[in-house]
């Protein structure tokens, strides 16, 4: 590899070698993206790729820890160190900011309406919208700091003694998370389907109470606040149109095709299944009097916890309706099934291949360059005598999550809130991944090495940004345009904090 001891020529290797790390992040990001279109999710889509997608930061802490004897190596680690904070921080608000201008949409009521961008960059009535699902990936990611906060405890009680002790356990809870991490996101695409479809299942519910308390005109509860089973034989008795004392699969189909939920697209035969499975008891394919009675009696229970829980049979319309919206709401939030983009992909075993060597040529590129990426980063700082923390902290991110940065951009693009969910939740699981499996890397050579953990303002730039970012998104899932404003400003005001308390308040 070539050498230079001058600023210029650590600058031109900087930008060089940060080129051939960008080409390593592409190369795996589109091997992975292949195989997840060939595999689906589940453990490709949730163990494998995450973990593929940090590899160049991962390769890069490692190799930061590992050059020369342990002084070296601890004068070098600052360079892992602000890779881990940078890489966070850069994910969580420059582009986070940006993934909010490029994918804005018009404010409806409470969500963004999918391709509609007449409001321009006002900035309380156009924004994104996300699912549900995103907000609990914002909440594990606020969750990961965790292992940050355990590591900095002796600093916080001036335990010189403890903090060889501190960096072990924080290794072992980071170690543990990032285990229980990789199990959720396995796990999550099967969660998600059913929760999906049981949302779906409450909207059908909701409609079929709907549409009969229309027939009946509201009195679907007696004067005692119960249902009024008499009431609700005589639906029965008129939704028999073929007078057998039975409900056929074909009369409950009927039905729900009358009912007409403009509000989502139904498979019709699935509701008619899951009304089946809810009212046949007997499990005879057809549903008795009793067992509509019996029924329609448990749903309009639990559509009257959901409104409140009163017995006033005068309520009765009110929480119908309350239901119906609620269900809607949880519809909305879950978000859609998936996008039907695409439908599969030609060739895969051809195709399985490309993806295979996308992630051989990436990671061979990514594990070649990162120990002369970090000597031309020290070398840099010397000849400039800018500290190697600020170098990493703002070049080296750039390189290794700019595959990242784009696609998350061009998915925000298509301004829908499928994919803004979906790029909101990639963010998210970026950050969470660099805080467990980057920040194991990182504690395993400072332990292993016997080096001094001594990054207390780092450690605080990414608890701020981690805590509010998440805390942010976790109960919220509608972001006008203002926010991205919030989110960039963090950027400077991360590096404005580590300056001052590391050079004005010699701080750690």
């Amino acid at each position: 590899m070539p050498c230079t001891s001058s600023w210029a020529g650590n600058l031109f290797l900087i930008i060089g070698y940060g080129y051939l790390m960008y080409l390593a992040a592409t190369h795996l990001s589109t091997g992975s993206e292949l195989l997840l279109q060939i595999l689906g999710p589940g453990i490709v889509g949730g163990l494998f790729l995450p973990i593929l997608g940090s590899l160049p930061d991962a390769l890069l802490i490692l190799v930061s820890g590992l050059s020369g004897n342990p002084e070296n190596a601890q004068s070098e680690v600052s360079v892992g160190m602000g890779l881990l904070a940078g890489s966070t921080v850069l994910l969580l608000t420059l582009i986070w900011g940006s993934c909010v201008i490029v994918g804005k949409c018009d404010l409806g009521e409470s969500r963004a309406i999918d391709g509609q961008n007449t409001k321009g960059f006002n900035l309380l009535r156009s924004g994104v919208s996300t699912d549900i699902w995103t907000c609990y990936a914002a909440r594990i990611m606020a969750i990961s700091i965790f292992p940050f906060l355990v590591v900095q405890l002796p600093q916080i009680f001036k335990s010189n003694s403890g903090r060889h002790l501190g960096v072990l356990i924080a290794l072992i809870i980071s170690v543990v998370l990032l285990l229980c991490y990789c199990i959720y996101q396995v796990l999550q695409p099967s969660v998600q389907r059913r929760r999906m479809s049981y949302a779906k299942h409450k909207h059908v519910m909701s409609g079929i109470l709907r549409d009969l308390r229309k027939r009946d005109k509201g009195k679907l509860m007696g004067d005692d606040g119960q249902p009024d089973r008499e009431v609700i034989k005589r639906l029965f008795s008129s939704m028999d149109t073929n007078g057998d004392g039975y409900l056929s699969a074909g009369e409950l189909k009927a039905l729900i095709i009358g009912i007409q939920f403009e509000e989502m697209d139904l498979d019709k035969d699935d509701a008619v299944e899951k009304v089946m499975r809810d009212f046949d008891i007997s499990r005879d394919g057809r549903i008795e009097e009793d067992e509509f009675v019996n029924g329609v009696t448990k749903w309009l229970v639990e559509a009257r916890q959901v409104g409140g829980g009163s017995n006033d049979p005068v309520q009765t319309q009110k929480y119908i309706d309350y239901f119906h919206r609620q269900t809607k709401r949880e519809h909305e939030l879950l978000g859609e099934d998936g996008d039907d983009e695409g439908g599969g992909i030609a060739n895969p075993r051809r195709n399985s291949l490309k993806a295979v060597l996308f992630l051989l040529l990436g990671t061979i590129i990514a594990a070649a360059i990162s120990d002369p990426l970090v000597d031309a980063v020290n070398g840099f700082s010397k000849a400039t005598r800018i500290p190697s923390f600020f170098i990493s902290f703002i070049a080296l991110p750039f390189a290794t999550n700019s595959s990242e940065a784009v696609s998350a951009i061009i998915f925000s693009s298509r301004k829908k809130i499928t994919t803004s969910s979906l790029t909101f939740s990639e963010l998210y699981g970026a950050a969470t991944m660099n805080n467990l499996l980057c920040l194991s890397v990182f504690l395993g050579l400072v332990y292993i090495r016997g080096l001094t953990w001594d990054f207390s303002s780092e450690v605080l730039v990414i608890l701020i940004v981690c805590l509010l970012m998440g805390g942010f998104a976790s109960y919220r899932t509608t972001f006008p345009l203002w926010t991205c404003f919030l989110a960039y400003a963090l950027y400077p005001f991360s590096l404005a904090l580590v300056y001052v308390l590391d050079y004005v308040f010699n701080w750690s």
